[in-house]
């Protein structure tokens, strides 16, 4: 251990570069946003009942297939029109969830005309996906009434694999721009950690993610030939030095050579099949509950917000678990991040940076149920800890 280096002491005095009425600030946000989970889900059970109650996906199935069956365009019908009418009914909520709140904490300065018009970008090219998910789930119900859910679980591992290759090609660009690091010091220092890696050199971007919010924050995306690394704009805004970056994208280059994407797929996949197993045993009872008149069983389009509600409550309950699987691949590529690049301070200091959104320290039971990421105060603790046993050389240089 460095001698005389306290990492409970260095803690604190991070934690302390913000004022006590910042910290204030992040806890109201981050705790009425717990809140938000469960109004989000009461909002989406309302809105499918009043779908529901209104007949008008019944209407819909049965013009399509007035003549003849048609389940495929029938599916497809369905699906666009719940999702339009969903989508408006749901706006007043999204709006302040997403739009009011957030620029009522200063996270985003983005115009409410701009926040729609991407909102409804959101719900074109989230009524493509649901076509093609819910086509091909209505197909494996009505092929295997019995063990739909099984196959129906294995498709969403597909799904999510071939969604995570497609995002940086086709969806992402359709709300920011992404050009590659300009060149500098910083982009030599990523293009080396890359190289040290195994990390493809040439997939660290830079995007505008103040277009949509002021939080400092990077991720990756992409699976195979798509995969990168992605800086939003906001971190040099924010003013972040080498130390910082090093930290940042060392922490997200940790996420691409651990493999996480592939142990969230299956995740997903573990989850999906229990999820549709208690679909499966759950809709006759919820479909009487919520008065689904004309829904004629499982396999009728008619019945999607029926599967929706189910799911809605299922994803509820299980946000702890979802949580925690998130926070443990979180802390693997913080450990990956320290491992291999060994700056805690630029960890540290580009940690304290997104308080804003995330409370730092937050009770053991508040983190488990409603934290996706490891505290704040628990991660710069982490790589003070890890500062005290890994000392760096004098001079030495960031990529030594």
């Amino acid at each position: 251990m460095a001698q005389g280096f306290d990492p409970a002491a260095a803690t604190a005095a991070y934690l302390a570069t913000l004022p006590p009425e910042a910290h204030a600030k992040a806890t109201a946000y981050t705790q009425g946003g717990h809140w938000l989970l469960l109004w989000g889900t009461l909002v989406s059970i309302l809105v499918a009942w009043i779908v529901i109650r209104s007949g008008v996906l019944v209407r819909v199935r049965d013009g399509v297939e007035r003549t003849r069956p048609r389940p495929w365009l029938a599916v497809a019908a369905v699906i666009v029109v719940d999702s339009l009418v969903e989508g408006l009914l749901s706006i007043p909520w999204d709006a302040y969830a997403h739009w009011w709140r957030e620029k009522s904490y200063g996270l985003t300065s983005r115009a409410f005309a701009g926040w729609l018009s991407e909102h409804g970008v959101q719900m074109l090219v989230g009524t493509i996906q649901a076509v093609i998910l819910f086509s091909l789930l209505y197909w494996a119900i009505r092929r295997a009434p019995k063990t739909w859910w099984i196959w129906s679980s294995v498709g969403v591992v597909g799904a999510f694999i071939l969604f995570m290759v497609a995002g940086p090609v086709l969806i992402e660009p359709l709300f920011n721009s992404y050009k590659p690091a300009p060149p500098g010091p910083m982009r030599d220092e990523v293009v080396a950690m890359a190289r040290q890696v195994g990390v493809p050199s040439d997939k660290i971007v830079i995007y505008d993610g103040s277009k949509q919010s002021n939080r400092y924050t990077a991720n990756v995306s992409g699976l195979f030939g798509t995969a990168r690394v992605a800086m939003s704009d906001v971190m040099f805004k924010k003013d972040a030095d080498l130390a910082e970056v090093r930290g940042v994208v060392g922490h997200e280059m940790g996420h691409y050579v651990r493999g996480h994407t592939f142990a969230f797929g299956l995740a997903y996949g573990l989850l999906a099949l229990a999820f549709f197993f208690l679909v499966d045993r759950l809709f006759p009872w919820t479909a009487r509950m919520l008065g689904a008149k004309g829904v004629t069983g499982l396999a009728d389009p008619a019945g999607l917000p029926v599967i929706g509600v189910i799911l809605a409550v299922l994803f509820l309950i299980a946000t702890p678990l979802t949580n925690s699987v998130a926070r443990i691949a979180e802390s693997d590529a913080d450990r990956f991040s320290l491992e291999h690049f060994n700056e805690p301070d630029g960890l540290a200091t580009a940690l304290v940076k997104t308080i804003e959104y995330r409370a730092a320290t937050p009770s053991r039971l508040e983190e488990v149920i409603f934290y996706d990421h490891p505290a704040v105060g628990t991660r710069v603790r982490r790589a003070m800890d890890w500062k005290a046993t890994h000392p760096k050389a004098p001079n030495s240089s960031p990529s030594a």
